[in-house]
C-alpha cells in the first residue's frame, strides 16, 4: 500500500503512549495488509479479494481536522487525554507537520489524499 494518512496519524498519537497490553495488541490497522488478512482468516476463507482505494481528507482548514479528530476519533482523542500539557503540544506540532507533508491544497484548507485496502472475504 502507498500513504495511509490514518496509519501515520495513529503512529504519531501511540508513539506518545506508553506500551500497554493493549497498545501492544496487533493494530486494526493491519488489516490493510494481506498478510495480517491471510492469519485472520486464512484458513476459513474460501477466497480473500483486495483492491487499493484511495480517499481524501477534507476539511475546512488542518486546525479543523484537528479539532474533529481531537473530540470525536479514538486513537486521537485519547492521545490527547492521556498527555500532558507539553505533550499535547508536541504531538499536535508532529500532526500539523504531518498534514503539511501530505496536504494537497494551497489555499488553507486540508486535502490529504490516503489509500486504503477494501477486503471482501468468502467464507468457506
Amino acid at each position: 500500500m502507498g500513504e495511509a494518512f490514518d496509519v501515520w496519524l495513529v503512529s504519531k498519537c501511540q508513539r506518545y503512549l506508553p506500551v500497554t497490553a493493549s497498545t501492544a495488541a496487533k493494530s486494526p490497522l493491519l488489516w490493510g495488509t494481506r498478510a495480517r488478512l491471510t492469519e485472520m482468516f486464512g484458513s476459513a476463507a474460501g477466497w480473500i479479494k483486495t483492491e487499493s482505494r484511495h480517499f481524501n481528507f477534507r476539511y475546512r482548514s488542518p486546525e479543523h481536522f484537528l479539532d474533529v479528530f481531537r473530540t470525536f476519533y479514538g486513537p486521537t482523542l485519547k492521545a490527547f487525554a492521556a498527555l500532558d500539557i507539553r505533550k499535547q503540544n508536541a504531538l499536535e506540532k508532529d500532526l500539523f507537520d504531518l498534514i503539511g507533508r501530505m496536504n494537497k491544497a494551497d489555499d488553507g484548507t486540508m486535502v490529504v489524499p490516503s489509500e486504503y485496502l477494501e477486503v471482501v472475504i468468502m467464507k468457506r
